[in-house]
């Protein structure tokens, strides 16, 4: 196995309905103990974390969408908007599985580029989670070429409440599918070091994850 530093390209991730301000400070301390690159959080909690985190190097990551993605594109575009108004530096956007299910390419493309526009108009990265354990073969290489074509920086695996997360094929699939000028990131189930690797070796350039990989 190769060494590195997988803190320095993670996510560290809370999204729990029930998580309390609490533990995101706990999960604000775990980011700068371990430095993290960022935290992921529901956008409610972005501006205490923005607060917390403020001057440490480490960003404050939130959810569009989440965690079906069938919201309005409008309320998706106005969440960008909140995030960053409340300190947030990253977007982990759900795009419409329904539609993607339905071979609907062209709502699909509308709905992720103008989150996308929205998110690089006010200086934000962003990331599009495909779901791909809801996607088969053919969706996910269809999504992943509107991903492409979108500009988005990042294109996720999954959002980790559909029952399933990222695999070994599925990064290495949508790299080679994304080319170089879109990054990977794995997330969803990713709970030991040795997977983690595994999916970097892969292809990922990013990994989300509630688990403190040492």
């Amino acid at each position: 196995m190769i060494k590195m530093n997988l803190a320095g390209m993670t996510d560290h991730t809370l999204l729990k309905p029930e998580a309390s301000e609490k533990d995101i400070v706990a999960l604000c301390h775990e980011a700068q103990q371990h430095k993290f690159t960022t935290v992921c959080v529901n956008p409610i909690h972005v501006q205490m974390a923005a607060k917390l985190l403020h001057g440490t190097g480490i960003g404050v990551a939130a959810v569009v969408g989440f965690p079906l993605g069938a919201t309005y594109t409008e309320v998706k575009v106005q969440e960008v908007f909140m995030i960053k108004a409340h300190g947030g530096k990253e977007v982990d956007m759900v795009m419409n599985i329904g539609w993607a299910k339905s071979g609907n390419w062209e709502a699909v493309e509308q709905d992720i580029s103008k989150v996308v526009e929205a998110a690089h108009g006010c200086g934000l990265i962003v990331k599009v989670i495909i779901e791909t354990s809801l996607l088969t073969e053919n969706e996910k290489k269809s999504v992943a070429e509107i991903v492409k074509r979108s500009g988005a920086d990042y294109i996720k695996t999954s959002t980790g409440f559909a029952g399933g997360g990222a695999t070994v094929e599925d990064v290495r699939n949508l790299k080679s599918w994304v080319g170089e000028n879109v990054k990977v990131k794995a997330s969803g189930g990713i709970r030991t070091r040795e997977f983690a690797l595994e999916l970097v070796e892969a292809g990922a350039e990013r990994l989300g994850t509630s688990a403190v990989l040492v």
